[in-house]
């Protein structure tokens, strides 16, 4: 999944780590020079003329090689990954939003970027009741074939992360450090579990600490690659709104859980409940709102269905759906055998199952598998 190409992969890092455009300022640059190396030999006057500053210009002119050495050689390693917004595996949900990132750096299976996600925040210092209910969502959603995305901060973050584990279901962590750094550092086995089942995501390049600026910019990444976000709990003044808020700016579901009225920490959820968030009980909540976005997923998927059998609940017709519920055939079956099996796409795969679970065709196995019903 690496840019295959040495020299290609040097120039992307140059670009990502050039002071002012990295995480946020390059994809433009792309789209106006074509490519990082073009941009690279354009010269100072072509870059004073596009804009970039005097630091930019310095550094693409002479950038540090000890540290693009460094870059090449983490990404040398086994599952580590740079997925650039020019790459197939780049996903199309992300590119769509304000100030999509130049690249991800990710550790682990980056196929799960395009699959269908949920991000779960929340409060730092939750109640004992809040870790549980996110906790208890995450397995429950997880367990339907949705991948639990968070952000592997304290709290909410973890219970979510840890719920979708233990329902041998796929999580994904959007991290604000390079991802040679785990922040925080007690999340380090929980990390290394997650990279295992789904991915460790960043856009900040390896030997990035922990800056206070680097969390609300990830959020816009958590929300982007997500099809909606849930808040669990969170006070008035919580990073969990910027998420939310980033959410409705990009046409993502907002949900929120109500709380107690004598219970601060709900009081963030239910301004979001009040400013239009969808206010949610149970797992199945989310399910019900989410199931028209999955199946125009999967209708947008290989065959470019427009009216996929799934809207009327017969999917005899339609040759994926098919394939895939005779690959079902013989008891329960795997993601990855799914795949083998059908020759579909790893998200179309997870994108089906879930919209047949809804439809009452398959359900969920133990080990990660799927059994059909019907």
């Amino acid at each position: 999944m690496n840019v295959a190409e040495p020299a290609a992969e040097r120039a992307w890092l140059t670009l990502i780590r050039a002071p002012g455009i990295g995480a946020t300022g390059g994809v433009g640059l792309i789209e106006r020079f074509g490519s990082p190396r073009a941009l690279l030999q354009a010269g100072q006057s072509a870059w004073r003329e596009a804009g970039l500053s005097e630091a930019a210009r310095a550094w693409l002119s002479a950038p540090d090689g000890a540290r693009l050495d460094h870059d090449q050689r983490w990404l040398q390693e086994p599952d580590h990954h740079l997925v650039t917004c020019r790459a197939a595996a780049f996903p199309a949900r992300l590119r769509e939003i304000a100030r999509a990132p130049l690249a991800l750096f990710v550790i682990g299976d980056p196929q799960v970027l395009a699959m269908p996600q949920l991000a779960i925040v929340g409060s730092r210092n939750p109640t004992r009741d809040g870790q549980q209910q996110s906790h208890d969502f995450a397995r429950a959603l997880a367990g339907s074939g949705l991948v639990i995305a968070s952000g592997l901060a304290l709290g909410i973050d973890a219970a979510a992360h840890r719920g979708a584990l233990a329902a041998d279901g796929v999580s994904l962590a959007v991290c604000g450090t390079g991802l040679d750094r785990v922040y925080p550092a007690r999340h380090r086995e929980l990390a290394h579990a997650i990279a295992e089942q789904g991915a460790l995501v960043s856009e900040f390049p390896p030997g990035t600490p922990a800056r206070p600026h680097h969390f609300p910019q990830r959020n816009r990444i958590l929300s982007g690659l997500s099809l909606g976000v849930l808040v669990v709990e969170a006070a008035r003044r919580s990073g969990s709104l910027i998420t939310a808020r980033m959410a409705m700016e990009q046409g993502r579901e907002v949900f929120a859980m109500p709380g107690s009225l004598h219970n601060p920490l709900a009081r963030g959820c239910h301004r979001l409940i009040r400013d239009g968030a969808k206010l949610v009980e149970c797992a199945d909540d989310v399910l019900e709102e989410l199931a028209p976005l999955l199946g125009d997923e999967v209708g947008a998927a290989p065959a470019e269905k427009t009216e996929p059998a799934a809207a009327e609940g017969d999917f005899g017709g339609d040759p994926d759906y098919r394939r895939l519920l005779d690959a079902l055939a013989g008891g329960p079956k795997g993601v990855d055998e799914l795949v083998d099996n059908t020759e579909l796409t790893p998200e179309a795969v997870s994108s089906m199952l879930l919209t047949l679970e809804l439809q009452g065709w398959v359900a969920p196995a133990p080990g990660g598998a799927y059994v059909r019903l019907k």
